[in-house]
C-alpha cells in the first residue's frame, strides 16, 4: 500500500514574491495583481488581507474600496512556477518521487522510507519545520491516496496523518470541494444541500454517476483508493533509495567521499538482501541552501558492489560545490532487476571473470568519457553494408542474427563513406573492371570475383522509386600486387546519358 504527503501553500504565490523581494517587502495587507481579459484582478492576497475580505479573483478596483491601505505589487507566476520546480527538486532529500500539483503544491511519495526519520509524524514535522524556516508555510497531510492527501491537507487539520487503510473516516466530514470537483458540480451538490463527504459516500454509485457524472465519482473512488490515480513525477519513482543526514554539516573531500561509500554500502546491503543488481545510482548533495547537487553513474552490467560505486563516483565529486555545507545525501539506483549471486575467486591463477576484470574497465571508461562514447559493433540483419553494423553496450549479450554468407564474404575495413575511383576500365555490361584508380595510384586487377547485386531498401520509404541508380554491383577484385578490394558499380550502362560510377567500399585483410 502506498503513502502520499501532500503539501499545499495556502499563500505560496505572496511568499514566494517575499522571498524575491526582501528589501522591497511591503506591510500587511498586501495583494498581486494580474490582468485577466484586460480587467486587473486580485491574483493572491497575505493572511491580513483576507481577513478584511479581500480574495484571489475580486477586482483590483473593488479590492481597493473596500481596503484603501492596501498595498499591492505585480504577480510573477512564471517565477513562482520555476520556484515549485527548485521546491520539487529539493524535496528529493524525503522521496526519490516528488510530482509537483501546480501551481501551489506538491505530492511525495514516501512509501518505505518514513523509517529513516523514526516514522510518518517525525518525518512530517521535520519536513514542515524546515519549509518554515526558509519562510513557506505549508498545510501537509498523509495518507493512502494523492486525493485524500490533497482534501486533507486543503479541507483537513494541518498535519493530519491518516492510518493505511483508513481515510474514509477522516474524509467524511469535509466539505464536497475536497474531492477536487468541477465548479459546476459543486454548485449542484451544495444545492442540494449536501455539505459533507460522508453523505456522497452515502448515495448509490450507480444514482451518484447519473446525477453528478462519471468524473465526479472517478475524484471519490480515487480518495478511498477503489480507483488508482496517476502522478506525475519529476524523476522516475524508485523504491530503492537510501538516506544520510549528518548532524554537522561536511564539506571536506574526503568527508564526501566516505559518506558517498557509507550511503552505497546502505543501499547495496538491501539489494543484496533482495538479489537484485542496478545499471544506474544516482547520488544526491543537498547543501544547506537547498539546493540540490546530484551526480549519476552507470554500469556496463548490474551490480551492488559499495566500493565499486562509491569509486566511480569519485572523479565526480571535484565538480560538487558544498557551500557553507552538506546536511544530507540521498542515492537512488535505477534499472533494477535481478543478478545471482556470485562466488569470489578461490583460485587466484585462474582468469578474471568479465565482473572483475572487463567490466570495471568499461564502467571507468564510459563514467569518464561519456556512455554515448563507449561501444561494440555488432551485426545486424541488413543486406545494406552501411546497415548491417549497429551499436551495442559493450557488455551486452550478442544480438540473434544470421551469420554473415559464405558465399559473399564482406571486407575486414569498410570505409565510412565509399570513395570515388577513376580511369576504370570493364567491359559492359556486367564485367569486373581490369583497372581502375584509387588515391592517385592505377591498379591493374589480376583476379575478380561478382557481381553481388545489392539494392536499397526502398520497402522502408528510404527512396520514393525504384531506378537503376539505386542498384550496386559489387566484385571483390585482386590486384597484381595482392591487395584485396571489395568496389561496386552504382547504376547500369543501358543508358548513356547517365553513365554509372565505381566506387571502393572497402578491403580485405
Amino acid at each position: 500500500m502506498s503513502r502520499i504527503l501532500c503539501a499545499w501553500s495556502p499563500s505560496w504565490a505572496i511568499a514566494n514574491w517575499r522571498r524575491r523581494h526582501p528589501s522591497d517587502s511591503p506591510a500587511s495587507p498586501f495583494a498581486l495583481l494580474e490582468t485577466v481579459r484586460a480587467v486587473r484582478r486580485l491574483a493572491a492576497v497575505d493572511a491580513a488581507a483576507a481577513r478584511l475580505g479581500l480574495h484571489p479573483g475580486q477586482k483590483a478596483t473593488d479590492a481597493m474600496a473596500l481596503v484603501p491601505e492596501l498595498t499591492t505589487a505585480e504577480a510573477e507566476p512564471e517565477a513562482d512556477a520555476a520556484a515549485l520546480t527548485a521546491l520539487v527538486d529539493w524535496c528529493v532529500r524525503f522521496s526519490p518521487a516528488v510530482a509537483a500539483d501546480a501551481p501551489d503544491g506538491l505530492f511525495l511519495e514516501v512509501t518505505g522510507v518514513d523509517h529513516l526519520w523514526g516514522g510518518e509524524m517525525e518525518m512530517l514535522a521535520d519536513f514542515r519545520s524546515r519549509l518554515i524556516a526558509n519562510g513557506l508555510p505549508f498545510r501537509c497531510a498523509i495518507a493512502d491516496t494523492p486525493g485524500a492527501a490533497w482534501a486533507l491537507a486543503h479541507f483537513g487539520e494541518d498535519g493530519t496523518i491518516a492510518p493505511p487503510g483508513e481515510q474514509a473516516p477522516f474524509l467524511a466530514p469535509l466539505p464536497p470541494a475536497a474531492m477536487r470537483l468541477s465548479t459546476e458540480t459543486w454548485a449542484q451538490i451544495e444545492r442540494l444541500g449536501l455539505r459533507q463527504v460522508g453523505q456522497l459516500m452515502a448515495i448509490p454509485r450507480a444514482p451518484f454517476a447519473r446525477r453528478f457524472g462519471r468524473a465526479a465519482l472517478t475524484r471519490l473512488d480515487q480518495a478511498l483508493g477503489r480507483e488508482k490515480e496517476a502522478l506525475t513525477f519529476r524523476r522516475p519513482p524508485t523504491p530503492w533509495f537510501a538516506r544520510l543526514a549528518f548532524a554537522e554539516p561536511i564539506s571536506a573531500p574526503e568527508d564526501m567521499a566516505r559518506v558517498t561509500f557509507d550511503v552505497a554500502a546502505k543501499l547495496c546491503a538491501r539489494l543484496e538482501t533482495e538479489g537484485q543488481g542496478a545499471r544506474r545510482f544516482e547520488v544526491c548533495f543537498h547543501r544547506l541552501d537547498g539546493k540540490a547537487l546530484p551526480l549519476e553513474i552507470g554500469l556496463s552490467l548490474p551490480g551492488r558492489d559499495a566500493r565499486r560505486i562509491a569509486k566511480l563516483f569519485g572523479p565526480k565529486l571535484e565538480t560538487v560545490d558544498p557551500g557553507f555545507g552538506i546536511e544530507v545525501v540521498t542515492l537512488a539506483a535505477h534499472a533494477v532487476e535481478p543478478i545471482s549471486g556470485r562466488q569470489a575467486r578461490l583460485d587466484n591463477a585462474r582468469e578474471a571473470t568479465v565482473e572483475e576484470g572487463l567490466a570495471p574497465l568499461v564502467d571507468r571508461l564510459a563514467n569518464r568519457l561519456g556512455e554515448e562514447r563507449v561501444w561494440r559493433a555488432v551485426p545486424v540483419e541488413s543486406h545494406v553494408p552501411e546497415l548491417a553494423v549497429g551499436r551495442a553496450r559493450p557488455l551486452a549479450p550478442p544480438p540473434d542474427v544470421r551469420g554473415w554468407d559464405k558465399e559473399t564474404p564482406r571486407p575486414t575495413r569498410l570505409f565510412r563513406r565509399p570513395e570515388a575511383l577513376e580511369a576504370v576500365m570493364a567491359l559492359t555490361p556486367d564485367d569486373p573492371p581490369t583497372q581502375f584508380r584509387w588515391r592517385g595510384q592505377l591498379h591493374r586487377v589480376r583476379r575478380a570475383e561478382g557481381p553481388e547485386r545489392i539494392g536499397e531498401e526502398w520497402w522502408k520509404g528510404a527512396i520514393e522509386d525504384v531506378e537503376a541508380g539505386h542498384v550496386r554491383d559489387y566484385y571483390r577484385v585482386e590486384d597484381a600486387e595482392g591487395a584485396r578490394f571489395w568496389l561496386f558499380r552504382a547504376g547500369l550502362y543501358a543508358n548513356p546519358d547517365t553513365p554509372p560510377k565505381w566506387w571502393l567500399h572497402g578491403l580485405f585483410g
